[in-house]
């Protein structure tokens, strides 16, 4: 089945609310989209799409019938439309995919970098076993000696190494194969991506990343005239691929149920800092509560982002620093014993 990517999802939500900001009317502007659309496949989405529009039905049907697009979106348009609100849904909807887009960049990058750092730095200390101290063994050999404790402990780990090399080609070049497929597959990310959510994906990094996720769609929600209880459940629906942040949202939803303030259900399920609640709660005050808490996700959307790269940041020269002193440490203890030897010798 063809998929459309977060970005296309994006730029077809602004694209619409563009054209109903300019007076166009949906089935129109869809028709408009279709006509300037290069792609078969999207193409003949589109013109469908306005046909369904064409014969009565909402927008949010028009996105239904394709069985692309996630529950949530039509969900959510559908909620915008029947409140008069379909412009700003619209415009929620694009910035909601354009940050997922970018945090999923993000988060390709800052891991696959390190992995491909450390692939890098195991075949070279892999080469330096296998090929590098036996040309050390040889010398000594001319010498009248050879390696013993820790030079001899290691070349005897080369030696098996060294027959083992079919066997770590292959390893290697698999590893190379899922990180790529990770890079560049979305279903595969997706699986992977899940199976880590499930057991450490509400924790230090990927919880603010969660809770980041979660304020973007509350924003969503409470943009397109959703009471703030709906928008918690919807949110809890966008997360349902991490449990414990799932558990979260619906604890909060509970609270909110129960007659608990927005900002104080927020704050005792930690889906938001204290001082966060407390402008959201003086921007409800106010009458300002939506442009409140879009600016709230856009801050936390960055803290995650910076928190993430700074993480990530740490990686990189550790690796290095580990590799040097294992790269260093078995060159000393080759290199120390020969010394020795042309010092006994001169």
């Amino acid at each position: 089945m063809n998929k459309i990517s977060n970005i296309e999802t994006a730029d077809l939500c602004r694209e619409l609310a563009l054209l109903l900001h300019a007076g166009i009317t949906t089935g129109d502007g869809l028709y408009l989209l279709a006509e300037e659309e290069t792609e078969a496949f999207r193409k003949e989405m589109l013109t469908q799409m306005a046909k369904t529009v064409d014969f009565g039905s909402p927008l949010a049907k028009a996105f239904e019938d394709t069985k692309i697009f996630p529950v949530h979106m039509t969900g959510l348009l559908q909620v915008g439309e029947a409140v008069g609100r379909t412009e700003e849904t619209l415009n929620a909807l694009s910035r909601y995919y354009e940050n997922k887009e970018n945090l999923e960049r993000r988060i390709i990058n800052s891991l696959t970098y390190p992995v491909m750092l450390l692939l890098l730095m195991l075949v070279v200390i892999v080469v330096l076993l296998t090929k590098v101290l036996p040309v050390f063994n040889e010398v000594y050999a001319s010498l009248g000696g050879s390696l013993t404790g820790i030079a001899g402990a290691l070349l005897s780990f080369g030696t098996v190494l060294n027959n083992m090399l079919p066997l770590l080609c292959t390893v290697l070049g698999l590893v190379l194969v899922l990180v790529g497929a990770f890079t560049f597959n979305q279903n595969f990310r997706t699986k992977v991506l899940g199976f880590w959510n499930n057991r450490f994906g509400d924790k230090g990094v990927s919880k603010k990343l969660n809770n980041a996720r979660f304020a973007q769609a509350l924003s969503m929600g409470i943009s397109s005239g959703m009471p703030a209880e709906d928008a918690v459940d919807m949110a809890a629906v966008l997360l349902g691929d991490i449990p414990k942040a799932a558990e979260r949202c619906e604890k909060c939803a509970e609270l909110l149920k129960n007659g608990e303030s927005l900002s104080k259900s927020l704050n005792e399920t930690e889906l938001m800092e204290p001082a966060a609640c407390r402008l959201l709660t003086l921007g409800m005050r106010g009458g300002s509560g939506d442009t409140v808490m879009e600016e709230l996700a856009r801050r936390m959307q960055n803290d995650a982002e910076y928190e993430l790269e700074r993480t990530a940041s740490k990686i990189e020269p550790a690796l290095v620093l580990v590799t040097t002193v294992l790269v260093g440490a078995i060159l000393l203890a080759v290199m120390l014993p020969l010394m020795n030897i042309m010092t006994a010798i001169g």
